[in-house]
């Protein structure tokens, strides 16, 4: 052999390929073209790319210690920009920049997508916490392959077109002399490794659709759109990879008798006029029981009865909200003789036969209200 490439390098015979790695890129930073541009410095340079064409690609090095000539067989020289100028361009920019090689196989493993659920939970659940039961359809881990893919006594086997490196590579000329260009290889679709033997039950794929059931505790709190993210219960990944995350998305159903704002409960209790004007009671079934609504006498309506600490228990924190009852208070609209009379009785004791009624000014709009606010008012 003419040409010692591991004088050139610097590097031992028996180097590692990490040896050589570093040596290249230790000599490309003192002899790069755009850092010295001496004529002998940029032969020098050649020198080193041609060395590294060859001992960084475990096939020509192989050649090389054999006695052979592996730049001869591809047509690339060390005078030309083959897989020593343009092919190991990441390494030249990693020698200057610090950037990391992408070269290699990809890994058939990855990790599995996130899956979501709707879950719907009454309004009790949702203020006091529950445990519940879903069942969910995602990818899990194949039995029968483990997760490999490949059939069971069989595995995967080396590319033969690449050998395993996930990437062939190309020479191709141009106005700068010979260039080598990667792209992944085509037979193993850029792993490395194909599968002759198929898993029977997963195709290949590492993994099956499967029904299954979870248990997932609901928070006091919780409200529409509320997530609760249960880790590693998506779906399972190529290869048997990792498993994404499972959110369940609380959906609150609607309740017959409260309307929820926040944490606190509201609704709307209808009384006659009569029970308004001289009081009453009302039962009233809550979350907690039922519940004894005082109405006091000459309640109007519109009027509100608060229960404190009646409504849905604060997510984060402690304590609770509170329990609005809404009076609505009822005219009646048809009245017997003996009624109409009564009430006519009522007015004329109340001296209310004629009422003149009481007007009062509309609601100010906001210029009015800015400016009695200005005036002190």
């Amino acid at each position: 052999m003419a040409t010692d490439y591991y004088a050139i390098l610097g590097v031992q015979r028996d180097a590692s390929q990490d040896e050589i790695k570093k040596a290249f890129r230790r000599l490309a930073r003192e002899l790069h073209p755009d850092v010295n541009p001496d004529p002998k410095t940029q032969e020098r340079f050649k020198e080193i790319n041609a060395a590294y064409e060859v001992l960084s690609d475990p096939e020509k090095k192989q050649i090389y210690d054999l006695g052979g000539d592996p730049l001869s067989q591809n047509g690339a020289g060390a005078g030309g920009f083959g897989q020593g100028g343009f092919g190991n361009f990441s390494d030249i920019m990693d020698a200057f920049f610090g950037t990391a090689s992408q070269r290699g196989p990809r890994s058939r493993t990855r990790r599995g997508q996130d899956a979501m659920i709707r879950l719907d939970v009454e309004l009790d659940e949702s203020a006091f916490g529950t445990t519940k039961e879903i069942t969910v359809d995602t990818a899990v881990v194949c039995n029968t392959c483990n997760g490999e893919g490949a059939a069971p006594g069989t595995s995967p086997q080396t590319c033969d077109m690449c050998r395993g490196r996930g990437e062939v590579s190309q020479v191709t000329r141009s106005f700068l002399g010979q260039v080598m260009t990667s792209r992944p290889c085509p037979q193993c679709q850029g792993f490395g490794t194909i599968v002759p033997s198929p898993c029977p039950e997963c195709a290949g794929d590492g993994r099956i659709r499967s029904r299954r059931t979870l248990t997932v505790k609901i928070p006091a709190g919780v409200d529409n759109g509320t997530r609760i993210q249960l880790a590693g219960e998506g779906e399972v990944g190529p290869g048997g990879g990792p498993a994404g995350d499972l959110y369940v998305e609380i959906h609150e159903l609607p309740h017959p008798t409260f309307q929820r704002r926040g944490d606190d409960l509201h609704c709307t209790v209808t009384i006659p006029m009569t029970a308004a004007a001289l009081g009453t009671k009302v039962n009233l079934e809550t979350l907690d029981g039922l519940e004894e609504i005082d109405i006091r006498p000459g309640t109007q309506s519109g009027q509100s009865v608060p229960l404190h600490q009646r409504g849905v228990t604060h997510l984060r924190g402690g304590g609770r909200g509170d329990l609005i009852v809404h009076v609505e208070v009822i005219t009646p609209t048809k009245l017997d003789q003996e009624q109409e009379k009564l009430l006519r009785q009522l007015a004329k004791l109340r001296d209310e036969e004629r009422p003149t009624g009481q007007f009062q000014p509309g609601q100010q709009g906001l210029f009015s209200r800015l400016k009695d606010a200005f005036n002190g008012r």
